[in-house]
């Protein structure tokens, strides 16, 4: 376990040093003005060393559990949609080509788009920060749910329906164990697409959280707080990503003994 969380943590110790280099680089090669573009040194004394560090690091926290929370929210029913109608998709393939390219065809219209039709049928609450989050997260990974489906080997499914097992039964024994990679890399895309379906939520339609944080901030000059909550919510999205690369790395060795 300590060896595949040295191998899981090096690779985000080296992301980390690239982003904060490269960020600097930015603002420097394009001059950004220091009273809008704040650098790393900044947001550190904004977060940390600042006499009023520990009230500025509330202000961020607290919005950014609701966006965590409605990230979350979006990201489980998504997850469970995906996975649901991949079955589907794959069981009975009338249904996927009558319903997948209406699929891709919604997820071609733009989530600003999208947000203010979602809002009005669905609300400027929970529910409608959800299921925005929930249909960003729900495209991308019923694709790569369905294609790990569908690449079992087929002289498994061969034998499981040797032995008289129905095509249901295959899906379980076979299809799904074969098929962890790409749920777990489906899960692993999401984490970030649901916290940027929330943050949107909440900037076009709630005025919650950390999207509606960022809309007073721009409103009031507070980039100090905005790119302090931004780099933060970045920073928790990385480090979810590595936890469940962490988590496949566990189940994908249990099952392969």
């Amino acid at each position: 376990m300590s060896r595949a969380l040295g191998k899981a943590l090096a690779p985000l110790l080296v992301s980390a040093v690239v982003a904060v280099v490269a960020w600097e680089l930015f603002l420097r090669a394009f001059d950004v003005n220091p009273l809008i573009g704040k650098d790393p040194a900044a947001v550190w004394e904004y977060l940390f060393t600042a006499p009023e560090a520990a009230a500025n690091r509330t202000s961020v926290i607290d919005p950014l559990l609701v966006t965590l929370k409605d990230g979350a929210l979006g990201f489980a029913g998504g997850m469970i949609a995906a996975v649901l109608v991949a079955v589907t998709f794959v069981l009975f393939r009338s249904v996927e080509q009558a319903f997948l390219p209406v699929a891709m065809l919604l997820r071609s219209v733009p989530l600003v788009a999208m947000t203010p039709l979602v809002t009005l049928v669905f609300g400027r609450g929970l529910t409608g920060v959800c299921v925005i989050a929930g249909i960003v997260v729900f495209f991308p990974a019923l694709v790569t749910i369905v294609f790990g489906l569908r690449s079992v080997n087929p002289l498994a499914q061969d034998l499981v329906a040797a032995y008289g097992g129905s095509s249901f039964t295959a899906l379980r024994k076979v299809a799904f164990p074969s098929a962890l990679p790409s749920l777990f890399a489906a899960m692993r895309i999401s984490v970030p697409g649901a916290l940027i379906g929330a943050l949107v939520a909440e900037w076009l339609a709630t005025g919650k959280g950390v999207g509606g944080e960022i809309l007073r901030d721009i409103g009031a000059f507070g980039y100090d707080h905005l790119w302090a909550s931004i780099i933060v919510l970045t920073a928790v999205s990385v480090v979810l990503y590595t936890v469940l690369g962490l988590i496949e790395q566990v189940v994908l060795a249990r099952f392969s003994d």
